[in-house]
């Protein structure tokens, strides 16, 4: 079966982090997001996969190649032009994306499936399909039952009783919402869909191509399922959902490494003695890392790959990406550390040369010494 990950986008609302990887490599728990999608196309069969990229799309394309080792195949389709001798990220919208890869090889021949790039799910997608195909519509949106007070996040998705879509709202307040099912962002076609699909046009799924079949009064549905789903949608969704995750709050995810005592977990190759260590779980510390007799780690918090932290050091409900060398006099709250930004649970974000403190963090990897000290980090405040 034949299936499309949307993974064009350039992430705005996930900067600074997209400034070096594109949204779909966002890691939870050290796996890029995208990875974990590919690996649920597979355990339902859908193993002929076509990926659209368009910023830094050389990122995504290098790390899953041609999908041998997920046991699929993938294939990808740029977006973007050629100026001034170098590729410049162009975007087709969500809908635009498919309908270029119709045109160029007639891929989309079968039921398809259709998901974005920047969410983990653990979805019965044979289910999905199944319901899909009973419902007997030119497409399906599979949606969401959320509550009341969280619809304004959201897409709304409103049914007749039979499932068929007769409206959407983006975002509708609580007070204005005529449902509770939202758009999770996974949908399943017929090839007939790209009958309402213009050519070499930006176009989007949810904005343009769905209004579109309501206005025309075509025959698609929503099938309200349920199942968990992380989605990494803004800055502060990354940690969020890693502390979920920490929390036990998300059964079945895959934490990495081997669990040393409750709720610790150690990767290979790492030096770390528990007993000579303040640790206070859930924390996750993944291979190669050097954690000197001393430092203090409370959870919730996760130590990437390849990271040294110093004797004394403090790492409190905070997320250090790979390859952070952290001194024994460093005290780290509620942050994400990646590269050289810090970024607040909130989203606030501040890089260390905005900080004048450029000096005070660096890759690991770097010959000389790093250090992130306690007292020349200025205090993090809007």
């Amino acid at each position: 079966m034949k299936g499309m990950i949307l993974a064009a986008g350039k992430g705005t609302r996930v900067k600074p982090i997209t400034h070096t990887i594109p949204k779909p490599m966002i890691p939870i728990l050290g796996k890029p997001v995208m990875e974990s999608m590919i690996q649920l196309f597979a355990s339902h069969g859908i193993d002929k996969i076509v990926v659209n990229t368009s910023h830094l799309a050389e990122v995504i394309e290098n790390y899953f190649s041609d999908g041998h080792h997920f046991n699929v195949q993938l294939s990808y389709s740029y977006e973007g032009e050629m100026k001034d001798g170098k590729f410049i990220s162009k975007a087709l919208g969500s809908a635009g994306g498919m309908r270029k890869i119709q045109d160029f090889s007639g891929f989309f021949d079968e039921t398809f499936v259709v998901v974005c790039g920047d969410a983990w799910i653990d979805l019965d997608l044979t289910e999905a399909i199944r319901r899909h195909k009973e419902l007997g519509g030119i497409a399906t949106i599979i949606s969401k039952e959320v509550e009341l007070s969280e619809v304004s996040k959201y897409g709304v998705v409103v049914t007749d009783d039979y499932g068929r879509i007769t409206s959407f709202q983006e975002k509708p307040s609580a007070e204005e919402a005529l449902s509770t099912q939202i758009n999770s962002g996974i949908y399943i076609f017929e090839p007939a869909i790209f009958d309402f699909i213009p050519k070499e046009e930006e176009f989007d799924i949810g904005s343009q191509l769905f209004p579109l079949l309501v206005e025309k009064n075509i025959s698609f549905y929503a099938t309200k399922m349920t199942f968990q789903w992380l989605d990494v949608g803004n800055i502060s969704d990354i940690w969020g959902v890693t502390s979920e995750i920490l929390h036990g709050k998300v059964p079945g995810y895959p934490i990495p490494g081997t669990q040393i005592k409750p709720g610790v977990w150690v990767g290979i190759n790492t030096v770390f003695d528990f007993d000579k260590c303040n640790i206070t779980p859930p924390v996750i510390i993944s291979s190669g890392c050097e954690i000197q007799n001393g430092a203090t780690i409370v959870g919730p918090a996760l130590i990437g790959s390849n990271c040294k932290i110093e004797s004394e050091a403090v790492i409190s409900q905070s997320l250090v990406c790979d390859y952070i060398h952290i001194s024994g006099s460093a005290y780290i709250d509620n942050k994400t550390v990646f590269g050289d930004y810090f970024i607040s649970h909130d989203g606030f974000t501040q890089s260390l040369m905005e900080m004048d403190a450029i000096h005070i963090l660096k890759d690991r990897r770097v010959t000389q010494s790093v250090v992130v000290n306690r007292t020349n980090i200025p205090a993090l405040t809007p």
